[in-house]
């Protein structure tokens, strides 16, 4: 879709695409207050400038729009909506053996119980592997430091859905 296209969307429709790239209510909100955008690098200015003034509680919110790294049948049933975009980001993961996909659900679940919400990492380009390890080694990581990790890595899913959004 153009940019224009995107400017010219009504409240409801835009609101719903650009759920579709952050899960957090308020940047949604905010966001679509601020269209229409004259290009594409003020969009993705002001994506940026939105995300880092929500605090907590909207980065966790967005992180419950994303299935665990690994869990396909999630990824079909509960985040239909952008199972396209979240199959294509975890493609690598996809092609991995069952064992290694074993691995990253029980690290998964170590992960939730620590800090209290899933894995959130940029999947793209990454094997399963490669995310197995960064999941290990954020396991490590005091839930003040993890927690800006993750918003973070929830700030390029955000980026990378918007260019998606506005391919032709």
């Amino acid at each position: 879709m153009s940019l224009q296209a995107l400017n010219d969307l009504n409240k409801v429709q835009l609101a719903a695409l650009l759920a579709r790239c952050c899960g957090s209510s308020r940047w949604v909100e905010k966001m679509q207050s601020l269209f229409p955008f004259a290009d594409k690098a003020l969009l993705f200015k002001y994506a940026a400038s939105v995300w880092y003034g929500c605090d907590e509680s909207d980065w966790k919110e967005a992180f419950t729009h994303h299935p665990a790294i690994g869990d396909m049948a999630s990824l079909e049933k509960k985040f239909a909506a952008t199972a396209d975009w979240a199959a294509g980001e975890q493609v690598a993961v996809k092609q991995s053996s069952q064992q290694v996909l074993a691995a990253l659900s029980e690290a998964n679940q170590l992960y939730k119980r620590k800090f209290g919400y899933l894995f959130i990492v940029c999947a793209t380009g990454k094997s399963a592997e490669e995310i197995l390890q960064l999941l290990k080694g954020r396991l490590n990581n005091q839930p003040e430091d993890e927690i800006k990790i993750a918003m973070e890595e929830q700030h390029k899913i955000t980026i990378l859905r918007l260019e998606k959004l506005l391919l032709p």
